[in-house]
C-alpha cells in the first residue's frame, strides 16, 4: 500500500505495527481531524493517553482504494462523550447522552465528507441481512448496508465485532459495509454483502477487515469454536481463543473477493484507541466503519 503522511509529521515508511503484518493506510488530511496510519497507531499505543494521544482531533483509519470511495474506521478519539463513552461514541444503544452521540456522528460524517442528515444505519442484531441503503433511513433490522449511489453515508457500529468494507472496483462503483460478529460470520453476512455487490460471476471486489477483538483476547466455548473450525479451518483457533480476523478474511476470499486487507488491531487490547464490550463488561461506547461514494 502507499506510504503515509501523518499531519504534523514527516514522511513515514512502510512500518508495521508489531504482530499485525499489515501495511499502513494512507491518511487524507482534513482541517480539524487526523487520520492514522498503522505506524502512527503504534506510536500512540506506546505513548498512551498521557503522551497526548487522547486530545483534540477525530482520528480514523482510512481505506485507500482507487475510485470514489471514502471509507474510514473510527477510533474512540476526538468526540464529545464522557466517562466510559469517551470520546467518539457513535452508538445510541448505550447510556450516553444522545446529543453527544449526534455530535460524534456529525464528526464521523465530516471525516468522509458526508452530510449527517443523509446518514443511514441499521438496528443491528447479529444477522446475515444486508439492505440497500436509503438516505436518512434508520432502525431497519439488519447487519449490512450497500449502495451504488453517491452521497449516501452508511455506518456500521462495533465494540469487538468485525467491521468489514467491500468495494466493487469494476464497472459501476458500489460499496458495502458489514457488522460481522461470530453469529453473522457463521450465518453468512460476508457472503450476503459480497453478493449484493456482484453483478456477474467475475465482478472485481476488494475488501478490508477492520479493528476487532483479536485472537489474543477472544476466548470462546466449544459451541462457538467447533462450528468455526469446521467452516474456516482449525487454525482459526488458538487454544480456546478465536481468530475473527482470519475467519472474516477467509469468508471474503471464499466468496471471490480478489484482494483482502486487514488492520489487525485488537479492540480489547487497546483501551486508548477502541471501545470493547468484553473488556469493559458491556458499559462502553461504539466505534465503527463509515463510508460513502463521493459524487
Amino acid at each position: 500500500m502507499s506510504r503515509c503522511q501523518a499531519p504534523g509529521h514527516g514522511r513515514l515508511g512502510h512500518g508495521r505495527v508489531p504482530g499485525t503484518g499489515t501495511r499502513p493506510l494512507r491518511p487524507w488530511p482534513r482541517a480539524w481531524h487526523q487520520d492514522l496510519s498503522l505506524s502512527d497507531l503504534a506510536r500512540c499505543l506506546a505513548l498512551g493517553s498521557r503522551g497526548g494521544f487522547v486530545a483534540y482531533a477525530v482520528r480514523v483509519i482510512r481505506w485507500e482504494i482507487p475510485g470514489p470511495y471514502e471509507v474510514a474506521f473510527t477510533t474512540r478519539v476526538g468526540g464529545v462523550s464522557e466517562g466510559p463513552f469517551a470520546a467518539l461514541n457513535l452508538g445510541k444503544a448505550t447510556r450516553d447522552d444522545p446529543a453527544h452521540v449526534d455530535e460524534n456522528r456529525r464528526r464521523a460524517c465530516a471525516a468522509v465528507g458526508a452530510d449527517l442528515e443523509r446518514l443511514t444505519l441499521n438496528y443491528q442484531h447479529h444477522s446475515a441481512t444486508v439492505h440497500r441503503a436509503e438516505a436518512g433511513r434508520m432502525g431497519v433490522r439488519g447487519d449490512g448496508l450497500w449502495t451504488d449511489e453517491a452521497g449516501i453515508p452508511m455506518l456500521k457500529l462495533t465494540a469487538d465485532c468485525v467491521p468489514v468494507a467491500i468495494a466493487r472496483t469494476e464497472g459501476t462503483p458500489a460499496l458495502a459495509l458489514l457488522h460481522a460478529g461470530w453469529r453473522g460470520l457463521l450465518e453468512g453476512i460476508v457472503e450476503a454483502g459480497a453478493g449484493a455487490l456482484r453483478t456477474s460471476s467475475n465482478s472485481l471486489l476488494q475488501g478490508l477487515v477492520g479493528p476487532a477483538i483479536g485472537p489474543c483476547c477472544y476466548e470462546v466455548g466449544p459451541e462457538v469454536a467447533e462450528p468455526f473450525a469446521a467452516r474456516f479451518g482449525s487454525d482459526v483457533l488458538r487454544g480456546e481463543k478465536l481468530d475473527l480476523w482470519s475467519a472474516a478474511e477467509r469468508a471474503l476470499r471464499a466468496t471471490g473477493v480478489v484482494r483482502v486487507e486487514r488492520v489487525d488491531l485488537c479492540t480489547a487490547c487497546n483501551p486508548d484507541l477502541f471501545f470493547s464490550h468484553r473488556r469493559d463488561r458491556g458499559v462502553t461506547g461504539r466505534q465503527g466503519v463509515i463510508g460513502v461514494l463521493a459524487a
